[in-house]
């Protein structure tokens, strides 16, 4: 039990030691998602392109709201582990496998009837649409692997690990890239980066049943805790879905983003789904942030040291706002680099980068409410994640996007200050309600 405690030693080194694993896990996820774009960009045109980039932001969006609700069981886990009930722990292991193979049959069903829906919704343009219904028809199919390697994941890093889910990404990395090349390159298409994703996560998913029978979480998790049991479900769905809903409902503002854009046409459709892949790639240093910050303020919660949480969050905002400022900073100067990777097409290449100058501000910006809601989750209040994000997409992002769009037709600039500017608002909501919480927790001290 001792191997993962995070409420002792150093609270730098422990946020850093959980953070870099997680940060190559979710570099290598996100690398293999933009593998498929590479792969699909050497071999086939826009119209490809196009499919694979605006199929996986439906497949990305469905993945953090995944992620979001499996947070639920890592901080549930998490504050059991940090106060030492290894009965409390197991069970919630037992019920967090039995929730989420219900949860993964239901919305697998949902997904599939609903392709054709998701395709017009996307305002997909008419040359990408038989592909982009390909794409996801497959993907869909591949949502249960997708739940069973996030949930594996969750439970690790609950019990403070957060280098078995590396190695589980790992091997899908590995998998889909060499499976990119074989079936994209083959003459496959959109359908054989599509196949590449889902068979990379079916073998990690294999892997990742071995790892978990065979690893000591610290705990023993028996058959009998494999079971539904509503009082831990309301648990996890406490801390979790809010988490779920307000990361889906970020998604849904990048998703009406690339609506906009989609009804200006192909090059413009491309380059956004680019610059959104590359934003993803960007946003991996505080994303690992959030999640370590999460765990290690659930444990130090779980065994009354609130002062190591705390300190957590300060080390980690100074981390990721100094990663935001660099990656803001170089794309200024040279975001040619970065689309191009991309991209042959000198149009798509000169919209992208446009995008990329003002988008990449949302780096630093959002590295504050981030660090902050990975405080907030760990301390079971991530109400109030959900609450600023809803603020600030109803307020900046969707509405900014859209009047970006109508009053500057002519460049993705403008456009791309809608995200950072929402970031913004989300990092002032998020440090009144620490102020508040802090000042509150002082008088009833006092």
């Amino acid at each position: 039990m001792r191997e993962n405690n995070l409420t002792e030693g150093s609270v730098g080194k422990n946020l850093i030691r959980f953070a870099l694993p997680y940060l190559l896990a979710c570099f290598m996820q996100t690398f293999y998602g933009m593998a498929d774009l590479f792969v699909v960009g050497l071999y086939n045109g826009s119209r490809t392109t196009t499919a694979v980039a605006i199929g996986s932001q439906v497949m990305h969006m469905l993945t953090v709201i995944i992620v979001g609700f499996a947070m639920g069981a890592t901080v549930r886990i998490g504050r059991h582990v940090g106060a030492g009930d290894e009965r409390a722990a197991a069970k919630t292991v037992g019920a967090s496998v039995a929730f989420f193979a219900m949860f993964a049959a239901a919305i697998t069903v949902g997904l599939l009837l609903c392709v054709n829906l998701i395709t017009n919704v996307m305002l997909t343009p008419a040359e990408a649409v038989g592909e982009t219904r390909l794409y996801l028809g497959i993907c869909f199919a591949g949502v249960p692997f997708i739940t069973a390697y996030n949930v594996i994941s969750s439970i690790f890093r609950g019990a403070g690990d957060s280098k078995r889910p590396m190695y589980f990404v790992a091997v899908a990395c590995a998998v889909n890239i060499v499976l990119d090349f074989i079936l994209v390159g083959g003459g496959m298409g959109a359908a054989g980066a599509a196949f590449a994703t889902v068979l990379g996560q079916a073998v990690s998913v294999a892997f990742a049943l071995f790892m978990l029978r065979r690893r000591n979480l610290g705990f023993r998790v028996t058959r009998a805790d494999v079971r539904v049991d509503k009082v831990i479900f309301a648990q996890i769905l406490k801390v979790g879905a809010p988490i779920a809903c307000q990361d889906g409902l970020i998604q849904v503002a990048f998703i009406v983003i690339t609506v906009i854009a989609n009804s200006r046409g192909l090059v413009v459709s491309a380059a956004v789904g680019i610059v959104e892949k590359l934003i993803g790639f960007l946003f991996l240093v505080p994303s690992a942030f959030l999640s370590a910050i999460s765990a290690i303020t659930a444990q130090n919660m779980g065994a009354d040291k609130p002062e190591r949480a705390r300190a957590s969050l300060g080390c980690g905002l100074l981390i990721t706002m100094s990663w935001g400022a660099l990656c803001a900073i170089y794309s200024q100067f040279l975001p040619q680099t970065l689309v191009g990777l991309f991209t042959r097409d000198a149009a798509v290449l000169a919209a992208g980068c446009a995008y990329l100058r003002s988008y990449s501000f949302d780096t630093l910006f959002a590295a504050v409410h981030f660090c902050f809601s990975g405080y907030f989750c760990g301390d079971q209040k991530a109400g109030i994640s959900f609450i600023h994000n809803i603020i600030a997409i109803v307020l900046v992002r969707i509405p900014g996007a859209y009047l970006a769009g109508v009053y500057f037709p002519d460049s993705l600039y403008p456009m791309g200050w809608a995200a950072p500017l929402g970031s913004l608002l989300s990092a002032f909501i998020c440090v009144g309600f620490y102020i508040y919480f802090r000042h509150a927790k002082s008088e009833k001290h006092f």
